[in-house]
């Protein structure tokens, strides 16, 4: 019984585990953008087998961060800020083949930080959508606008078919686990706004040191 409940998604949760992310400084916590992925990856697998594809690839990289968050050198992943400064400075990071430092924090978040960028406008696009719109559709166009560029073709392929089986927009509502759809709406409407603050801060963070395009 126990281990339902902690399977079980919670956009609350994940919304204010996000909020905990951002500093007073906007500086992104690693800790909490790990957290807030771990809600992330129990909402996707509320559906199933649909997005194991990125799930999967999703809980291998949380795996990574958290354990450069409990290792050795802890102290410089307190922040997607400090560990970018920690691995640039150190040599840390594969900047044109993936060679020595395949699992770096830089390479691994991004990974995490594109993702999060499809979760955010799919999501969008549910929150804005009317009855008869089509889940389907939304995830794809989300897709194609985010993740699509940064996959091969087989990868793209498989995608654009498991978006077919998605659930409708009913199903999509019930399990963000919050009420209404009106109560989805609003809680939706709160925490988009955070999600895309931290992708922006991120995004920055990445743009100023070029590691948008890490192999």
């Amino acid at each position: 019984m126990a281990n339902t409940v902690e399977q079980k998604f919670s956009l609350k949760e994940v919304l204010d585990t996000f909020s905990l992310c951002l500093s007073e400084k906007k500086e992104v916590y690693i800790e909490h953008y790990v957290e807030g992925w771990r809600g992330l990856v129990r909402f996707m697998n509320s559906l199933g087998s649909v997005f194991s594809f990125i799930s999967k690839d999703a809980v291998n990289k949380i795996e990574i961060l958290a354990n450069l968050l409990k290792g050795e050198n802890g102290t410089h992943y307190i922040t997607i800020q400090s560990m970018v400064k920690y691995e640039l400075d150190n040599g840390l990071v594969d900047l044109t083949l993936r060679d020595k430092h395949p699992e770096s924090g830089c390479r691994t978040l991004l990974r995490l930080h594109r993702a999060l960028r499809w979760l955010e406008l799919f999501l969008e696009r549910l929150r804005t959508s009317s009855e008869d719109s089509k889940t389907s559709v939304m995830c794809s166009e989300a897709y194609n606008e985010s993740l699509a560029q940064h996959h091969g073709w087989i990868i793209r392929k498989a995608s654009g078919m498991a978006f077919g089986y998605l659930p409708g927009r009913p199903t999509f509502f019930e399990v963000l686990n919050v009420g209404t759809q009106e109560e989805v709406v609003a809680m939706l409407g709160e925490a988009l706004p955070i999600i895309s603050d931290v992708y922006n801060i991120t995004e920055n963070v990445y743009a100023q040191h070029e590691l948008l395009q890490l192999p």
